[in-house]
C-alpha cells in the first residue's frame, strides 16, 4: 500500500547523464531522461509500438529513442517519428510529472494534475554553505513501510549496529512520541553517557575529547509519504544536548529518502548532512562508508524479516511502546491511501 499523489525521490541526477533509466516506482514502470536543454522528462517505460522498455534506447537531441525499432518519443509521451513510418497517430504513452530539485529527481506517480512542484519537500540544509552532505542508495528487498518502522524506532541500534552506533543506554531511554497533523516525531535523550564509536570519531573530528561524557539525542521525523529525518549527536555532558553551542557539540541529520518499488521491495536513498567541519571532504567520504557499513546490516535484517512475514502472512505481530512512532507512522499512511482512493 502506498500513496501515489506524492512527491519521491525517483533518482540522483548522475543516474541520467546520458542514457535512460528504467525504474519501478509504486507498481510502475517508468523510463527517465533528459530531454530538450537537458530538462528531465519521465514517461511510461513502454513502447506504444512493440511494448518493449524504452529505458533500453538512447536519447538523441532530446529524443528517447527505442532500441527495438528507432521509434521516437517526446517528453509528453507523444510519439514524434520511426524510420521510413507514419506513426505521429499512434495514442500517447503516459507521461509523469518530475522534477530535478536539492540534489534529486523528483517524480508523482499518481495524476500529474495534482502535482505542485513547491510540495516538493525542502531540506533544511539545501544551498546552505555551512552544511555539508554525503550519501548513496540501496535496493532493499523489503515492504518501504518496514523500512520506516527501522527508522522511527532505533531502539534496535543497541543489537543490529553495536559496533557503531549502538549502546544500552538507548534501551534505557524512554521514547516519546507526538503527532502533529501528517507528522509524527520520536524523541530519545540519553545523559551523563560514554559515546559508542561512531560518535567517538565524530568528536575527535570536531576537537573534543572522545572519551569525555556525553549527552546523546535522537529526535526521528516521519513526514509522508515515506520521508524520515533524524537529528542526531551528542555534547559535552551538561551544555545543553541538542540546544548546545556548536564548539561544544557535533551534530547531524540522517537523510532517509524511502521510495517504494513494489509490496516488497523500495529504493533507499540515505545520506547525512552534517554542520561540522564541513569543509572536510575526506571526513564526508569516511562519514559515508561508515553510513553504508551500518545500512548494510539493516539491509540484512528487513530483507530477512520480509522473507519470514512473506511465509507466514496469517502471524499477528506484537507491539511495544518503542513501536510508536512506526505505529503512527503507518496509520497516517493508510488514511491518506483510503482517502485517496475513496476520494474523501
Amino acid at each position: 500500500m502506498f500513496l501515489l499523489n506524492a512527491w519521491y525521490v525517483a533518482c540522483t541526477p548522475d543516474e541520467i547523464k546520458e542514457k535512460p533509466l528504467g525504474r519501478t516506482i509504486c507498481d510502475q514502470r517508468i523510463c527517465f531522461y533528459r530531454g530538450v536543454k537537458g530538462q528531465v522528462a519521465a514517461v511510461e517505460d513502454f513502447c506504444p509500438h512493440r511494448g518493449a522498455p524504452l529505458s533500453l534506447g538512447t536519447v538523441k537531441e532530446g529524443k528517447l529513442v527505442c532500441g527495438y525499432h528507432g521509434l521516437q518519443m517526446g517528453c509528453d509521451g507523444k510519439t514524434i517519428a520511426m524510420p521510413a513510418q507514419r506513426v505521429k497517430a499512434f495514442p500517447a504513452i503516459r507521461s509523469y510529472a518530475v522534477m530535478e530539485r536539492y540534489g534529486y529527481i523528483w517524480v508523482w506517480p499518481g495524476d500529474a494534475g495534482q502535482a505542485n512542484f513547491k510540495d516538493i519537500p525542502k531540506p533544511s540544509w539545501a544551498g546552505r554553505d555551512d552544511w555539508s552532505f554525503g550519501g548513496g542508495m540501496f535496493h532493499f528487498k523489503c515492504d518501504y513501510r518496514l523500512l520506516i518502522d527501522n527508522l522511527m524506532d532505533l531502539s534496535h541500534e543497541t543489537y543490529v549496529h553495536s559496533t557503531s552506533i549502538g549502546q544500552q543506554e538507548i534501551d534505557e531511554a524512554v521514547p516519546e512520541t507526538v503527532v502533529q497533523d501528517d507528522i509524527v516525531t520520536t524523541t530519545r535523550h540519553m545523559f551523563n553517557i560514554e559515546a559508542p564509536p561512531f560518535w567517538k570519531d565524530a568528536m575527535l573530528s570536531n576537537k573534543l575529547d572522545p572519551v569525555a561524557k556525553i549527552d546523546r539525542w535522537q529526535i526521528c521525523r516521519f513526514e509522508a509519504p515515506s520521508n524520515v529525518m533524524i537529528d542526531v549527536g551528542v555534547a559535552l555532558e551538561g551544555c545543553g544536548a541538542f540546544d548546545a553551542s556548536a564548539d561544544k557539540k557535533v551534530s547531524s541529520i540522517v537523510v532517509d529518502f524511502i521510495t517504494p518499488e513494489t509490496g516488497t521491495s523500495c529504493w533507499y536513498f540515505w545520506g547525512m548532512a552534517r554542520h561540522f567541519q564541513v569543509d572536510d571532504v575526506a571526513l564526508t567520504q569516511s562519514i559515508r562508508e561508515g553510513q553504508q557499513s551500518i545500512f548494510e546490516e539493516d539491509r540484512e535484517v528487513l530483507e530477512r524479516q520480509q522473507q519470514n512475514l512473506l511465509l507466514q502472512p496469517e502471524r499477528k505481530l506484537l507491539k511495544l511502546n518503542i513501536d510508536s512512532g512506526g505505529v503512527h507512522a503507518r496509520r497516517i499512511i493508510d488514511r491518506l491511501c483510503k482517502k485517496e482512493t475513496t476520494h474523501e
